[in-house]
C-alpha cells in the first residue's frame, strides 16, 4: 500500500501512543481522510507479527464495504456474522458488527481492536468489551470524537491533519454554503438536548417546497442541471413528503430508512453508485451520516435543524467532502440553520482539528443567531454565505454598500485610511509569533494553551490555520511574554 504522508505520520503517532503505554487510543481525521485506509495498513502490520485482530463496524452494511477494503489487498479474513458465506473463525483478522457482538454470549480475545465511528459505538456491548479486556489495545476510529462517553474510557487522541490542510493539498474539495429558507424551530419543545421529533418533523413539513425549489434554483444556476445530492430531512414522514414533492417537481428522489430491508438498501446504493443512475438525490434522516463514501456527490441538503449535536452536523456536511474526477467543490444547501448555529465550532475543527479528548462540542445547546445575524451572514440575491465582511458575494458578484470605514477579512483587522490598506503584520510573522509562544509554553511552567491565549492576546483572532510549529524565541517575543507577566502581577498587587 502507498499512503499519504500524513496516513504514515497517524500510524507513527499512534505506535508511539502505544510505547507511552496508551492501550485505548482515538484516530482522530477528517472525513474522506482515509481511516479505513490506515487502519487496512496496521491490520497488514500486525497479521505479520501473527496478531489476532477484530475490526468492529456499526452496522452491517459497514461491515460488507470493510471487507472490500480488505479484499482489495488480499488481505484473508473472516467475518463474524451468523450465517454469513464468509464465516471464518480461525482467519487472523475479523471483521463484526456491533450488533453481532451484543448477541455473543462470550467474545473471543484479540490483541487489537479497531472501532470504526467510535462517536456512535459508545454502546453498552462495546463498554462491557472494553471493560472485559483492559490489557487490548484499541484505537477507536471518528472524525468526531465528542462522545462524552470516549475521554471516560480513551486517553489518548491522534489527530496530525486537519480539514483545511486536506482542502489545501486536494485531498478534500471545498465548500460553498448557501443559508436557504430556513425550518422554523421556535416554540419547539426540547427533548434530551434536541428539539423534540414530532414537533420538529411538523415544522419541516412546511418548508418542504422551499427546500425543493431551493435545490433547483441553486444546482441549475451552479451546475446548469440537477446536482447529484443527499438530502438529510428531520424524520422519515419528512422524507417521505420530500420526495413527493421532489418528484413532482422532476427530480428523481429516493428515501432510505431504518425500516428498509437490507436488500432494498443495497440495490438503492448501487444504482445511485452509478455515474448514468437515474437517481438525482438520495434522502434519509440519519442512516447515511455516517460510513457513506459515495465521492461523487456534489450536493448535501441539510433540512434537519440541530442544537447540540456538532458531530451529526459535521459528519452530514462531510458525505460532500471527497474529491471525484471533475468535481471542484460541493454545494452545502442549508435550510436547518445549523450552518450559521454552529460556525465557530466548524471554523475551530476546520483549522485546528481535535487537540484533545473532550465532550464540549456535543455538550451544550448553540445559541440561535438573532434575525439581524442570519440577514448579514448571506448573499441577499442569490443566499450564498456572505465570505466575511467582504463587500462582495464571491458566488453571483453582488456589492453591498460599506458599512464603516474599518473592514474587518477573514482572520485580522484592516485598517481602511486614505483609500490605502494598512496591516502591522504577514501571516508569515504570525506564525512565527505562534511558533515561538509554543517554545516558551514548553520551555516555562506556564498553563496548557498558554501559546493559544497569548496569540490572541497579541493580535485579537484566534490562530486558526497555523501551525504547531515550533521555535526557539527571540528576545522580542520573550521580551513582550515577560511583559504581561510583569502587568499582570502589578495588578495583583494593586
Amino acid at each position: 500500500m502507498i499512503l499519504r504522508p500524513y496516513q504514515d505520520q497517524s500510524i507513527e503517532s499512534l505506535r508511539e501512543g502505544f510505547r507511552a503505554k496508551h492501550i485505548r487510543q482515538v484516530l482522530a481525521a477528517p472525513t474522506g481522510s482515509g481511516k479505513s485506509v490506515i487502519a487496512v495498513a496496521m491490520i497488514q502490520s500486525a497479521i505479520e507479527k501473527n496478531s489476532r485482530v477484530l475490526f468492529i463496524c456499526e452496522r452491517r452494511v459497514l461491515v460488507e464495504q470493510f471487507s472490500k477494503h480488505l479484499d482489495a489487498i488480499g488481505i484473508e479474513h473472516g467475518i463474524l456474522m451468523a450465517q454469513h458465506w464468509r464465516w471464518r473463525p480461525n482467519a487472523l483478522v475479523q471483521v463484526a458488527s456491533a450488533q453481532t457482538l451484543e448477541r455473543m454470549e462470550t467474545w473471543p480475545k484479540f490483541d487489537i481492536v479497531f472501532l470504526d465511528e467510535l462517536h456512535v459505538m459508545m454502546r453498552k456491548s462495546v463498554i462491557a468489551m472494553i471493560k472485559a479486556f483492559p490489557d487490548t489495545r484499541i484505537v477507536g476510529m471518528t472524525a468526531t470524537p465528542f462522545n462524552p462517553k470516549i475521554p471516560e474510557h480513551f486517553t489518548s487522541v491522534s489527530n496530525v491533519v486537519t480539514m483545511k490542510e486536506l482542502v489545501d493539498e486536494g485531498h478534500l474539495v471545498p465548500f460553498r454554503v448557501f443559508i436557504a429558507h430556513e425550518i422554523d424551530t421556535k416554540g419547539i419543545k426540547v427533548s434530551m438536548g434536541e428539539w423534540q421529533k414530532d414537533q420538529l418533523e411538523s415544522a419541516a413539513l412546511k418548508v418542504v417546497g422551499d427546500v425543493v425549489s431551493d435545490y433547483i434554483q441553486i444546482s441549475q444556476g451552479v451546475f446548469g442541471r440537477n446536482s447529484k445530492a443527499i438530502c438529510f430531512s428531520a424524520g422519515i414522514a419528512h422524507g417521505a413528503e420530500l420526495v413527493l414533492k421532489f418528484n413532482e417537481a422532476g427530480v428523481n428522489a429516493v428515501q432510505l430508512t431504518c425500516n428498509d430491508d437490507n436488500e432494498y438498501k443495497a440495490d438503492v446504493l448501487s444504482d445511485f453508485a452509478k455515474c448514468d443512475s437515474a437517481i438525482d438525490m438520495l434522502i434519509s434522516a440519519d442512516i447515511l451520516t455516517r460510513g457513506y463514501d459515495q465521492t461523487d456527490i456534489e450536493h448535501v441538503i441539510m433540512a434537519r435543524p440541530l442544537r447540540k449535536s456538532f458531530s451529526t452536523v459535521v459528519q452530514m456536511v462531510g458525505r460532500g467532502a471527497r474529491p471525484h474526477e471533475g468535481k471542484e467543490f460541493c454545494v452545502v444547501q442549508d435550510n436547518s440553520g445549523n450552518w450559521l448555529r454552529f460556525r465557530d465550532s466548524w471554523e475551530d475543527l476546520y483549522h485546528s482539528g481535535v487537540t484533545e479528548l473532550s465532550s464540549l462540542h456535543d455538550s451544550k445547546a448553540r445559541k440561535e443567531p438573532t434575525d439581524k445575524e442570519k440577514k448579514e451572514n448571506k448573499c441577499p440575491r442569490c443566499h450564498a454565505l456572505w465570505p466575511g465582511n467582504a463587500d462582495t458575494c464571491t458566488h453571483c458578484g453582488y456589492k453591498r454598500k460599506k458599512k464603516s470605514l474599518a473592514i474587518t477579512v477573514p482572520g485580522e483587522m484592516i485598517e481602511l485610511t486614505n483609500t490605502r490598506l494598512k496591516k502591522d503584520f504577514t501571516a508569515d510573522q504570525k506564525q512565527a509569533w505562534y511558533s515561538q509562544f509554543l517554545y516558551l509554553e514548553n520551555t516555562w511552567k506556564v498553563k496548557r494553551y498558554w501559546a493559544y491565549a497569548q496569540f490572541i492576546k497579541k493580535f485579537g483572532h484566534k490562530p486558526h490555520g497555523y501551525t504547531a510549529t515550533i521555535r526557539p524565541a527571540s528576545r522580542e517575543v520573550i521580551g513582550w511574554a515577560k511583559s504581561g507577566f510583569i502587568a499582570n502581577a502589578n495588578r495583583r498587587i494593586s
